[in-house]
């Protein structure tokens, strides 16, 4: 794989302080924890592992703080097997997640940028060999918008391929969408762009939000709606949906991220949209299957188990 265009992320690296309970708090309430975990995280560098944890070439470009924290992240990024190369030092702060998961897996996040505050669109003209090189590129929102719509120029310009995760979800210009190859919200980031009300949103039928974001202007969508599982559509052809793996969840914390790192993998191994699609969903299974975000990728070995297992399945049906 070695000899392959790698995948370049751009994006966030947070330190994730996950207290676990057996339900989310409302709004004013305290609840007894029952466990405490220190975990890396951040959209950016979840994908990152995950495309590394799968045995493909992978580049991260980011930003980290001159603190305790960001000496460990960067240290921990380098035994993962990602390049870390790009990731640059600024003063102050790393990023953080703080994480609320309950006993059912579900979970509830708030994220303080910090050092991820501080990616600029220097930073993508420092690294624009890397970029230019990459068979795809894999960018969210927790870095600033300006920066994601320059690193989205570059890669139409230089024919790159974009895949953009829109989290979280904010208002995104014409122009940002026209750049997009991939869109890939989750339900409720596909609600918002899709003009529906929150409240509707799992009710919603994702051949219609597709349809309203492909009008947007991008070239593909992909809809990751959970346990349920992903609805791919582009313009030029007809809607798929793709289930996800039965499994027994046990942390669903960066599904999403594993999801979109499978699914780059998949596109760089060859994979068709639909199969990149079914190979991502089994990344995401086996993921959320134990703790934690980055440590919770699995390898390639792993995945190709649940593939087959469901394979064998199927054919015994």
């Amino acid at each position: 794989m070695s000899a392959q265009k790698p995948i370049v992320v751009v994006g966030s690296i947070n330190t994730d302080l996950v207290a676990v309970a057996e339900k989310i708090p409302s709004i004013g309430e305290t609840v007894i924890g029952k466990d405490f975990q220190i975990h890396p995280g951040g959209k950016g560098a979840n994908q990152a592992v995950a495309v590394a944890r799968l045995g493909y070439p992978v580049h991260l470009i980011g930003r980290l703080g001159d603190d305790a924290f960001g000496a460990q992240l960067r240290t921990y990024l380098e035994t993962t097997g990602v390049n870390i190369k790009g990731v640059a030092t600024s003063e102050g702060t790393s990023g953080v997640a703080v994480i609320v998961l309950s006993s059912e897996g579900e979970n509830s996040i708030v994220v303080t940028p910090g050092a991820n505050a501080k990616v600029t669109p220097e930073d993508i003209v420092r690294n624009f060999e890397v970029i230019r090189r990459a068979g795809i590129v894999l960018a969210q929102l927790e870095i600033p918008l300006e920066t994601v719509e320059y690193l989205a120029m570059v890669c139409a310009r230089e024919n790159v391929p974009l895949i953009l995760d829109p989290a979280p979800a904010r208002e995104l210009s014409a122009d940002l969408f026209k750049h997009i190859a991939w869109f890939t919200p989750n339900e409720v980031e596909a609600a918002f762009f899709a003009g529906v009300d929150s409240a509707n949103a799992k009710g919603s039928e994702p051949a219609a939000m597709a349809k309203a974001i492909l009008g947007k202007g991008c070239d593909a969508v992909l809809l990751k709606l959970g346990s349920k599982g992903v609805y791919v559509a582009s313009r030029t052809e007809p809607g798929t949906f793709v289930p996800a793996f039965a499994v027994k969840a046990v942390d669903t914390t960066a599904a999403g991220d594993a999801f979109n790192g499978g699914f780059a993998t998949g596109l760089m191994l060859g994979k068709s949209p639909v199969e990149s699609a079914r190979f991502a969903a089994a990344v995401a299974g086996v993921s959320v299957t134990r703790p934690g975000a980055q440590p919770s990728m699995p390898t390639m070995p792993e995945v190709e188990a649940l593939l087959e297992g469901a394979t064998a399945r199927s054919n015994q049906k």
